[in-house]
């Protein structure tokens, strides 16, 4: 799938977001490696540690749907210079994949592609828990 296709869809999800509080609007969509796009979008609390970003919205809902390997995932906001994943969500995402190339587009249609593994250098991925280490 095309990289920009997939932001435009994280664009439409990003006009589903719950943002009351911050007004900061945020969509996702994730591909799979079969193909599927599976969309989430930022859904506030007031409470605000129980919000949850569009990135892990987006893979919570991939995942219990039976996806697991993803290739790709596209961040969509309201900010002219674009915006990244948090760092909760970058720990999430390197969950999944290391490799996971992440979209951001910025207002003027310039997008940037990265890895999960360059936004979270040295990251935790569980191959350092006890029974693990081989993996």
């Amino acid at each position: 799938m095309d990289y920009r296709k997939l932001l435009s869809l994280a664009e439409e999800a990003k006009e589903r977001s719950y943002s009351p509080y911050s007004g900061f609007r945020v969509g996702a969509a994730i591909l799979t490696t079969d193909g599927k796009v599976i969309t989430g979008a930022n859904v506030e609390s007031a409470t605000y540690g129980a919000t949850i970003c569009a990135e892990r919205a987006a893979v919570v809902r991939a995942v219990s749907e039976g996806h697991r390997d993803f290739e790709a995932i596209a961040v969509a906001s309201d900010a002219k210079e674009g915006s990244f994943p948090c760092g909760i969500c970058r720990q999430f995402l390197a969950e999944f994949g290391i490799g996971i190339k992440v979209i951001t587009g910025k207002a003027e249609g310039e997008i940037q592609v990265n890895t999960v593994a360059d936004l979270l250098p040295f990251a935790f991925t569980g191959k350092e828990l006890p029974g693990r280490e081989k993996e």
